[in-house]
Order: C-alpha cells, then sequence, then structure tokens
C-alpha cells in the first residue's frame, strides 16, 4: 500500500507574514482576487489587514461576505454566481473553517462546473481540475483548513453536513500569521483550539503512519503547551497555537479523522453547535470509547501532554491519564460539558447522520448506530 501526502505548495509562518500576499499575487501574475471573508471579520477590521496590502499594492480584488459560521449550499451557490461576474482570476480566504469551506468549493465549481450541484461534492467526488487557486488567511487557530483536502458544507434543508475530500481544493498557499488571530475572542480560541486537538489525536488513532505520527505528536505537544496561553491572549500562545493547528492539518488531512468528527459535524447541523465546541464535547468520550483500540497510543498522547511518569504507568493507567488531561484541558478553557439541547427523541436522527459521515469509517473501534446514540447520551444535560 502507497501512502499519499497532500500539502500547500508554499506556506509563511509568523508575525507579519501577510505581507507577502502581494508578492505571491504578482509572482503568480494573478490579476483580481475573489476575497472570502465572513460579516464580523469584515466588521471588525481584521480583513483590511489584507485588503490594505492588496491596495498598496495596486491589487484589485472584490469581497464575498455571504458565509455562514457554518456554511451553506446557498452560500457556496451565490458565491459561484458573485465569482463569475467579478473577473477575478484567484480567491483569497480569510477566516476559519467557515470562509475557507467556501472558498474551496467555489473554486472547486467554477474549475469543474458539471459539479454546480453542491451536493455532488459529497465524499471523494471525482473532479478532474484543481480548483481556482486560493491563497488562504487563517484567522483562528482550529481547522487547518489552509492545509487541508477537505470541507465542509451545510446542508440546512436535510439538517445535516457533508464532508468533501478531494486533493484538487487545497489551496496553493497558506498564510498563517498569528497576528491576523489576536483578536479571536476567548471562546472561539478555546473552541477552534480543542478542534485542533481532535484533529491530532483522532489523526494519530485513525491510523499508523510514521510521518502523520509524527505531525499529531508534534501538535498535540504544542496545542497542549499554548491553548491555555491564546485564550489568555499571550504573544508565545498565539504563535504556539497558530503553528500547532497547522501541523495538525498536515497529518490528519492525509489518513482521516473519526467520530469525533462524524458526531461534531452531526451536533453543528442540527443544533448550529460551534464545531470546536462539539469537537471538545466529544473528544473525551469517544477516546473511552475507542481506548481498547488503540495499543500504546494512549500513552504517547499522555505525554505529549505533559502527563509525567507514563513509563511507569499501566495501559489502563496511561489510558486513563490521556483522557484526563484532554478533559482536563477542555475545562480550563471553559468549554461546556453537556449540551442543553440534545433530546432523547433526537438521538435517532443524530445517530444515523453521524454514522452516515464521511468521518466514521475512519474511527479504529466499528460504532453502531446504537453504540453512537449511547455517546450522544453522554453529553446530555
Amino acid at each position: 500500500m502507497a501512502n499519499r501526502i497532500n500539502l500547500n505548495a508554499t506556506s509563511y509562518h509568523g508575525a507579519g507574514a501577510i505581507a507577502e500576499i502581494a508578492n505571491e499575487a504578482k509572482a503568480h501574475g494573478f490579476k483580481k482576487a475573489f476575497v472570502c471573508s465572513d460579516p464580523d471579520l469584515i466588521k471588525f477590521n481584521v480583513t483590511s489587514k489584507v485588503t490594505d496590502i492588496l491596495t498598496a499594492n495596486g491589487l484589485d480584488y472584490e469581497l464575498y461576505s455571504d458565509i455562514k459560521p457554518n456554511p451553506t449550499i446557498e452560500n457556496v451557490k451565490h458565491g459561484v454566481e458573485a465569482f463569475k461576474a467579478s473577473g477575478a482570476d484567484y480567491l483569497i480566504a480569510i477566516g476559519g473553517g467557515s470562509s475557507m469551506d467556501t472558498s474551496k468549493a467555489i473554486g472547486i465549481i467554477i474549475a469543474n462546473p458539471e459539479f454546480e450541484d453542491v451536493r455532488s461534492l459529497e465524499g471523494t467526488a471525482p473532479t478532474k481540475n484543481p480548483c481556482v487557486p486560493i491563497i488562504a488567511v487563517p484567522t483562528t487557530a482550529g481547522t487547518a483548513a489552509e492545509v487541508t483536502i477537505n470541507y465542509v458544507i451545510t446542508d440546512v434543508e436535510r439538517k445535516r453536513k457533508f464532508v468533501c475530500v478531494d486533493p484538487h481544493d487545497m489551496p496553493i498557499i497558506a498564510v498563517v500569521d498569528p497576528d491576523m488571530m489576536s483578536s479571536m475572542p476567548k471562546g472561539l480560541t478555546a473552541s477552534t483550539g480543542m478542534d485542533a486537538l481532535t484533529h491530532a489525536i483522532e489523526g494519530y488513532t485513525t491510523a499508523a503512519w510514521e510521518m502523520t505520527d509524527m505531525f499529531h505528536l508534534k501538535a498535540i505537544e504544542l496545542i497542549s503547551k499554548s491553548l491555555r496561553g491564546a485564550v489568555a491572549n499571550t504573544k508565545e500562545g498565539r504563535e504556539g497555537m497558530a503553528l500547532g493547528q497547522y501541523i495538525a492539518g498536515m497529518g490528519f488531512s492525509n489518513v482521516g479523522l473519526g467520530i469525533a468528527h462524524s458526531m461534531a459535524h452531526t451536533l453543528g447541523a442540527v443544533y448550529d453547535t460551534p464545531h470546536g465546541v462539539a469537537c471538545a464535547m466529544m473528544l473525551p468520550i469517544v477516546m473511552e470509547y475507542n481506548q481498547e483500540c488503540t495499543g500504546e497510543k494512549y500513552r504517547e498522547i499522555a505525554r505529549a501532554m505533559g502527563v509525567a511518569g507514563v513509563d511507569e504507568m499501566t495501559q489502563e493507567e496511561y489510558r486513563k491519564a490521556a483522557i484526563d488531561a484532554v478533559k482536563k484541558l477542555s475545562a480550563d478553557v471553559g468549554i461546556p460539558s453537556v449540551l442543553e439541547a440534545v433530546k432523547e427523541e433526537d438521538l435517532q436522527f443524530l445517530a444515523d447522520s453521524a454514522h452516515a459521515d464521511a468521518c466514521a469509517p475512519g474511527n479504529p473501534k466499528d460504532a453502531s448506530v446504537e453504540d453512537l446514540k449511547d455517546l450522544f447520551r453522554k453529553i446530555m444535560a
């Protein structure tokens, strides 16, 4: 079996990295950018940090902001039409997963018009052409959408999210500038950070490949060390999270995720629960469920999270230590452990949706619909 890895052609990291966007646009001969960014980032002058650079360098752009926190089919359709009318030849995605996922879907459909039915992109759609070139500028330290081949779209009509996995959607350039993340509120910093930790832990436990294991363990270490500081808005915390979440994306995008994500997608689609919050709530529950199928991996997770003395622990002890470390980090950054919106009468739909999600097959332990119902019960009030 051949293992495959997809990464950005170029990525920039560090404070002030956004200055490189103009240089890259000129080097590629791009004429006009279609800038995708959500309304709040525009309102609070985060997006303008990039558009001011474009203006100062004489680079034309058009702004598109019809983007919701859980981007919908309609957001994508409107974006496709706006892109066609704009005369743009590349995309700049500024924001979290919502802006980047919308950009990826727009770029794929423009380059592969036979997939204009957004639902046809679900799973591993057989697109033929790379998407319109994307420069991705994250403003959250969590989704790592700037370095993944994944994007997620919400089908409001059917109350579900669907995952699209396509190497053709990879941004050609990622610009990971912690200064772009400095205005994130505490709650968003916490939830996106826990999403990144979920990426790293699920990526590590879904597959066994030395290259991605290396990424995942380093990401767990950096996130565990940095997230509390990032929530407190320290420079070191922001920088550590910016790098840690990107490294997690380098890993999981190439091996997949598990049921913590499939269940989080369902909670987001049904209750509009922020994705990172849903991931954080499900992660320790799913780790407990999966532990018997993970060999010695929880020992290395515990070690990466700073737990002392793991080599002297029994298997049962180090597995519990890893799960407890995740629970403590989540609690320390203010993530709730229950979701009051979940009701018994919703469980069948939630479990069916999570079971059908594209992330579910990657889980190290098979989960039936009944298993998933039991796991959802654990976050009920």
